[in-house]
C-alpha cells in the first residue's frame, strides 16, 4: 500500500469513528467524570481517570463503526450520513467489524485492570453498545436506550473506586437517561423527515407535536434528579449554583429548538457539551474550593 492510500485509509477510519466530531465523546465522558470524582470524595486516582476517559473514547469509536456497519443500508438515504466511510465504499463491512471488535477488545483490557465488578459489569455495557442500532428498528424511544449504554460507565466507575454501586449511581444513571432523551431528540429532530421515509425509530418521531415539552421535561428531570443525589452527598452550594446556570442554559435551548429550525435544533445539540461542563465544573467547586 502506498502512503498516500494509507494516509487516505486512516483519515476513513478516523471519520468512520467520529474522531472528526469530538461531541459524542464528550457527552459520553462528561458523566463518567461527574461519577469519578464524586465516587471519589473530589479525589480520584489518576489511574481510574485515564482508564476510564480512554476506555470512553474507546468504547465510543467502536459504538459508532457499530452503528456504521448495522444502519449501512439506510444512511445513503439521509442527507446528513449519506458520505459516510461505508456508504461511499472508503471502508468495507469486514474492515469495520474488525475495526469495532479492535477497539472493544482493548477497552476491555483496559477494563481487566479493575477489580472483579468492574469486570462483570463490563459485559452488559458492551451489550448495551453493541445492541443499540437494532433497538431503531422496532424500539420507539432508542434514546432511552442510548443513555442507558452511554451512561453505563457510571455504575462502573462506583464499582471499581468504592468497590459496590450505591444509589446515587443508579440514580446518576437515571439522571444520564433523561439527559441524553433531551438532547438526542434535539438531534433527531434534525432527521425527522428522513428517518420517516426509510422506517427508522425515533423519539422525534414518538413525541411528534409533543417533542419540544418532552425535552424540556426530561432536561427537568435531569436537573431534579442531580438534586436529589446533591442532596444525598451533601454537596455544597457551589454545586447548585452550577444546576442553576445550567437551568439558564436549558432555557436558551428552548429558545433554539421551539421553533423546530433545523439547523437550531442542530446547534442546541451540540451546546449541550457545555451543559455537562457546568454541572462538572459544580462538582470541582464543591470540593476545592
Amino acid at each position: 500500500m502506498k502512503l498516500t492510500d494509507a494516509v487516505y485509509k486512516i483519515h476513513a477510519y478516523q471519520r468512520l469513528m467520529r474522531l472528526d466530531k469530538p461531541i459524542g465523546i464528550l457527552l459520553l465522558l462528561w458523566p463518567t467524570l461527574w461519577a469519578l470524582w464524586l465516587a471519589a470524595d473530589g479525589h480520584p486516582h489518576w489511574t481510574f481517570v485515564g482508564i476510564f476517559s480512554l476506555g470512553t473514547i474507546l468504547m465510543r469509536s467502536a459504538g459508532c463503526v457499530m452503528n456504521d456497519v448495522a444502519d449501512r443500508n439506510f444512511d445513503g438515504h439521509v442527507a446528513r450520513t449519506n458520505r459516510r466511510p461505508l456508504v461511499s465504499g472508503e471502508v468495507g463491512v469486514k474492515e469495520a467489524c474488525v475495526l469495532a471488535a479492535t477497539l472493544s477488545l482493548i477497552a476491555f483490557g483496559l477494563v481487566l485492570l479493575l477489580n472483579k465488578l468492574t469486570i462483570l459489569l463490563s459485559i452488559p455495557a458492551l451489550f448495551l453498545a453493541a445492541s443499540y442500532p437494532l433497538t431503531k428498528r422496532f424500539f420507539p424511544l432508542p434514546q432511552a436506550y442510548l443513555g442507558i449504554a452511554f451512561g453505563f460507565g457510571i455504575p462502573m466507575v462506583f464499582a471499581a473506586v468504592q468497590g459496590q454501586v450505591p444509589v446515587e449511581a443508579w440514580l446518576m444513571l437515571l439522571a444520564n437517561v433523561c439527559w441524553s432523551l433531551a438532547y438526542d431528540t434535539e438531534y433527531a429532530m434534525v432527521d425527522r423527515k428522513d428517518d420517516l421515509k426509510i422506517g427508522i425509530r425515533s423519539s422525534a418521531i414518538t413525541f411528534g407535536r409533543f417533542d419540544v415539552a418532552w425535552i424540556m421535561f426530561f432536561y427537568m428531570a435531569m436537573l431534579t434528579l442531580l438534586t436529589c443525589i446533591g442532596h444525598c452527598l451533601t454537596l455544597s452550594w457551589l454545586y447548585y449554583t452550577a444546576l442553576l446556570i445550567t437551568f439558564m442554559v436549558i432555557l436558551y435551548h428552548y429558545q433554539l429548538i421551539k421553533n423546530r429550525d433545523e439547523a437550531q435544533c442542530f446547534k442546541a445539540f451540540l451546546h449541550n457539551n457545555w451543559i455537562g461542563a457546568l454541572i462538572f465544573i459544580g462538582i470541582l467547586m464543591h470540593y476545592y474550593f
